[in-house]
């Protein structure tokens, strides 16, 4: 120690002070804990947590056996706008890894140069005319981490980019899932229109069975009017049904990645696909199951090693340099017996003020971590909510289905019975009318209830992650 200079001397003492008061600050935050209910409130049969949970295949639309639903989904995962978009923010964060990987090598470089300086005869030195020197060097300079600054911005990157890829497969996961519920609305229409040419079919008749009981002087003209009325609505309300299933059929072609030219989708004659079984799961599950609770749980990482770097702002600079240039009056010389000059040595710097500039960036990103801290606990919440209502849909909607199909039976069983006492002159006609509306009206119910139904089931396998898994970190 002493042949160092006196300044350090007097500034070693004020250092050590400064590196214990920074590190004694250090915040080693971690992700919070958040407990979750043992089952879901409105899962009809609760799932035993003692017992492996039900994968779901990731490609969850399988399940409903409809190979126009299988196209539609895997051109939306592979073709769509969003989807491509999230995948090159990922790309970008990948990049950050490796540029903060960087910032633990050495940094090497190298330099030519070619001076021309000259002097007055009375200059300190030398005398009068000039001189030319030319100069090769190489520089190589490492800043070991000492404190982890390097491995806490590598952590960043890395947690960012974990992030973004969750976020890939969580955009993904909600386009196909609404292109999927698009599609069963499409199909839904379809399904409306056969109903509205099967009632045409028998309002048609009806219509011709008044008019020949008019003609027969059985019924008044007022019957054959209404009967011609209720057809024409009928035929008119098809217009609105064929407008939207347009509309719906373009809007999936967008998710698709395709104009509605390029990707149509042609009506369809059939039921809509059955509604599977509901998987059984656990809400704890849905912390790794969901790419979304995946890539807020990452983000909570990164703003929690981004904090780290923050912290040790306070920590001085260890830098190691090291230099070799080559120097001559010549190019030739320089190649030949040039003079050779080098330096080796540590640098060590440190900021002693800087008018509370570094407090200000810790409170800051530590604020950061706050929010990213309540923004994962709020989407754990959200995630539970979605499965929640997802649960009470499917379980009321399937009980709603049933009653909505005994009440068709008896609509449909009304009209026929209406129907054979109008033929026999026993009422008027607007008691026909009146059970044929009752009747279509039904149906028509009956549809909405399975669409919907089958857009709740699909809601709940995309609520407990549609099948994602976590990726395996890499050893």
């Amino acid at each position: 120690m002493s042949n160092l200079p006196f300044s350090f001397h007097r500034l070693a003492p004020a250092a050590v002070v400064l590196l214990l008061a920074a590190c004694a600050g250090t915040d080693a935050r971690r992700s919070p804990d958040m407990a979750l209910p043992p089952t879901f409130l409105y899962a009809t049969t609760p799932a035993d947590p003692t017992a492996p949970s039900a994968t779901i295949d990731a490609r969850w639309w399988r399940v409903y056996a409809d190979a126009d639903l299988d196209r539609l989904l895997e051109r939306v995962g592979e073709a769509n706008a969003d989807i491509a978009g999230a995948e090159a923010r990922w790309r970008q964060a990948l990049a950050q890894v490796d540029a903060a990987r960087a910032l633990s090598f050495p940094q090497v470089g190298a330099g030519a140069s070619i001076t021309r300086s000259g002097g007055s005869a009375g200059a300190v030195g030398g005398g009068a005319g000039t001189r030319q020197i030319y100069a090769a060097g190489l520089d190589v300079s490492w800043a070991p981490d000492l404190w982890g600054r390097a491995a806490r911005t590598r952590e960043a990157a890395a947690a960012g980019a974990e992030a973004q890829g969750a976020l890939v497969d969580a955009a993904r996961l909600a386009l196909q899932l609404a292109a999927a519920q698009g599609y069963v609305r499409l199909r839904a229409l379809d399904a409306l229109r056969a109903l509205q040419i099967q009632a045409d079919v028998a309002y048609a008749r009806s219509l011709q069975v008044t008019q020949l009981q008019y003609e027969a002087g059985l019924v008044a003209r007022a019957d054959v009017i209404q009967a011609e009325t209720q057809l024409q609505s009928l035929r008119t309300q098809v217009f609105a049904i064929d407008r939207q299933r347009a509309l719906e059929a373009n809007a999936l072609a967008l998710l698709a990645g395709s104009t509605p030219t390029e990707y149509p989708i042609h009506p369809r004659e059939g039921a809509l696909p059955a509604v599977p079984p509901v998987p059984a799961a656990l809400p704890g599950e849905l912390l790794r199951r969901r790419p979304d609770l995946a890539a807020a749980e990452r983000q909570l990482a990164a703003a929690h090693a981004r904090l780290g770097v923050a912290q040790s702002a306070w920590l001085p600079d260890l830098t190691l340099s090291a230099s070799r240039t080559l120097q001559a009056s010549s190019l030739a010389r320089l190649l030949d017996a040039p003079a050779r000059v080098w330096s080796l040595g540590p640098q060590l710097a440190a900021t002693l003020f800087d008018g509370g500039a570094r407090r200000a960036n810790e409170v800051a990103f530590t604020a950061a971590y706050d929010e990213q801290a309540a923004a994962w606990r709020g989407g754990v919440l959200a995630a539970v909510r979605e499965t929640e209502d997802a649960l009470v849909q499917v379980s009321t909607l399937a009980e709603q289905e049933r009653q909505q199909q005994r009440l068709v039976e008896l609509a449909n069983e009304n009209e026929r019975v209406v129907g054979f006492r109008y033929e026999a002159g026993e009422i008027s006609f607007l008691e026909v009318a009146t059970a044929q509306n009752l009747a279509l009206a039904a149906r028509r119910a009956a549809l909405d209830v399975r669409a919907e139904r089958l857009a709740a089931s699909m809601a709940l396998v995309a609520a407990l992650g549609g099948g994602w898994q976590a990726p395996t970190p890499a050893p």
